[in-house]
């Protein structure tokens, strides 16, 4: 399962887009994307998954060129519903007394009008599981979003919910769950953004 944040937007690391519509990648974004597809080189891919936001779609797009695949839109890995607060710069929300919780206690937190990042884990991991599972012993692309990737690294690593945002995704880095019967996940690699991927498929 190798899982793929989506490339730069105009607002990334300065807004919380959530799942507002209307967001494009950047023209560093596409770059980003066109370099997720060449290092994917050699990897027999055997699906792709996108959550169905446009910046996702728009980075899974040179993967399914260079692996002849058309991707498959998945709920599941869609964005955090951040309730009112789609849309807000993070430097204000960052002053905000509930932001303490969001970094340490993310666990007891949702979002107003919006979903708590219990949720997110749980119907994120919920959908990797189910993907990996259409496909057994073939390697799955799932392109997503930060939080919820983090999220379903933490489960995979068997890290508590309230730790992971210790996890670092950045724009286009490629994360590697291994899973082998009988056997928990490994997670063989985190926010990988540089070099060929093919090594890290199992043999």
């Amino acid at each position: 399962m190798m899982l793929v944040r989506h490339g730069q937007t105009p607002t990334t690391g300065r807004v919380l887009p959530g799942r507002a519509p209307g967001l494009h990648l950047s023209e560093r974004g596409r770059e980003q994307a066109e370099a997720v597809a060449e290092r994917l080189a050699g990897v027999p891919v055997s699906a792709i998954y996108t959550s169905p936001l446009e910046r996702t779609r728009e980075t899974a797009a040179p993967a399914e060129r260079a692996a002849g695949l058309t991707a498959r839109t998945e709920e599941g890995l869609t964005e955090c519903d951040f309730g009112d607060w789609t849309g807000r710069e993070l430097a204000g929300l960052a002053k905000l007394p509930e932001w303490g919780t969001v970094q340490r206690a993310p666990s007891s937190f949702r979002f107003p009008h919006g979903e708590s990042f219990s949720h997110m884990q749980a119907r994120a991991v919920d959908a990797v599981d189910r993907l990996r599972e259409a496909h057994p012993g073939g390697v799955v692309l799932c392109f997503s979003h930060a939080d919820p990737l983090k999220a379903v690294l933490a489960h995979a690593l068997g890290t508590h919910l309230d730790l992971f945002q210790r996890i670092v995704v950045d724009p286009c880095s490629v994360s590697v769950i291994v899973h082998r019967p009988g056997q928990a996940p490994s997670v063989a690699r985190v926010n990988s953004t540089d070099g060929p991927l093919a090594p890290l498929v199992p043999s």
